[in-house]
């Protein structure tokens, strides 16, 4: 991977710091607010891996993230107490084994078909959920109780305190961030730029392209299920809706406003479409006009597409000296 530039480095890091010391002076609404953020910021990184860097635009990323959070509300609906270190391991374990099963069948597609079939997957489990009584049906279900980190008596960390929960979040989106781009940088990762750029010529190598790409899918789909298990953690609830392509569309334009291909681009992407859908929603700016934030909000996108065709992580590496140009890795 390309490093990144000094100056452009160096606001990451003013960002990583605001965020640290946030809960120290912000409103507990705002805590809420900008957990949630990171946890969509997880999960925008997690599908930058197979649209970004592997070339795989996939419309159902969020069957991943949804049925992580499925599965923790059904695991354990009756016990007043849930420990974390046996629902997280499980909620990725079989979040990995559903990503197996999908990527084995949609990998042999291509293009379009892809598209089309990752969206037609990741609606049967919407229906599944939403038709049928297995999770409240349309209506949903709640958790009892938030995931334990207590070992014993020993509980270090209350993740229903939302300050606690809040550097939970935060340090696995650091924590993801950094494990994709040592993935990125390793063999594996430099494999997948090439089928990005030329499949076909990889494969007259002699890999085995499916294998990676299989790989790859497996992997944005486990760290996709580690968002929704937060996002379940966080809400204390889900929905068949976070199972729908409304979901896989929102974060697939999340990236498109950040800049994919660049990992810091899934995160400010994450945090700007939060934030202006917020500011667009604000009824003591907009009065009657912030119903409609949904126009506002695609005019905006489309004026960033427009003018920053590489996302908004472009114009930050512009602001650094360092002249536009792709591909650009982060």
């Amino acid at each position: 991977m390309q490093p990144i530039p000094k100056i452009t480095g160096l606001f990451l890091f003013l960002g990583l710091a605001t965020l640290a010391l946030f809960p120290f002076a912000g409103s507990t609404f705002y805590i809420q607010l900008l957990t949630k953020i990171m946890i969509m910021a997880i999960f925008a990184m997690s599908l930058d891996l197979i649209v970004g860097y592997t070339g795989l635009v996939s419309l159902g990323h969020s069957a991943f993230f949804g049925f992580a959070g499925y599965v923790l509300a059904l695991s354990a609906p009756r016990f007043d107490t849930v420990s974390l270190w046996w629902t997280l391991p499980a909620c990725l374990a079989a979040t990995g084994i559903l990503a197996v099963a999908i990527g084995a069948l949609v990998l042999r597609t291509s293009g379009i078909y892809f598209i089309m079939v990752t969206l037609a997957f990741a609606q049967m489990l919407y229906y599944l959920f939403h038709d049928t009584k297995l999770g409240g049906g349309s209506d949903g279900i709640y958790l009892n109780a938030r995931p334990s980190l207590a070992i014993g008596a020993f509980n270090p960390v209350d993740l229903g305190n939302k300050v606690h929960f809040y550097y939970v979040v935060l340090a696995l989106m650091v924590a993801v961030y950094f494990l994709l781009r040592r993935v990125l940088a390793s063999p594996f990762g430099r494999v997948l730029a090439g089928i990005k750029a030329n499949e076909s010529r990889v494969r007259a190598l002699g890999f085995q392209v499916f294998n990676y790409k299989l790989g790859a899918f497996v992997l944005a789909g486990v760290l996709g299920g580690l968002a929704g298990y937060l996002s379940a953690c966080q809400f204390g609830f889900v929905n068949p809706e976070i199972l729908s392509w409304h979901y896989s569309g929102v974060v697939l334009m999340m990236l498109i406003l950040g800049g994919m291909g660049r990992l810091y681009g899934a995160v400010i992407g994450a945090f700007a479409f939060v934030l202006v859908q917020e500011f667009f929603s604000y009824q003591d700016i907009f009065g009657e006009y912030a119903k409609r934030w949904q126009l506002a909000m695609g005019s905006f996108i489309v004026l960033v597409v427009l003018l920053l065709p590489q996302g908004l992580a472009d114009l930050l590496e512009r602001v650094g000296g360092k002249p536009a140009r792709e591909p650009r890795d982060g």
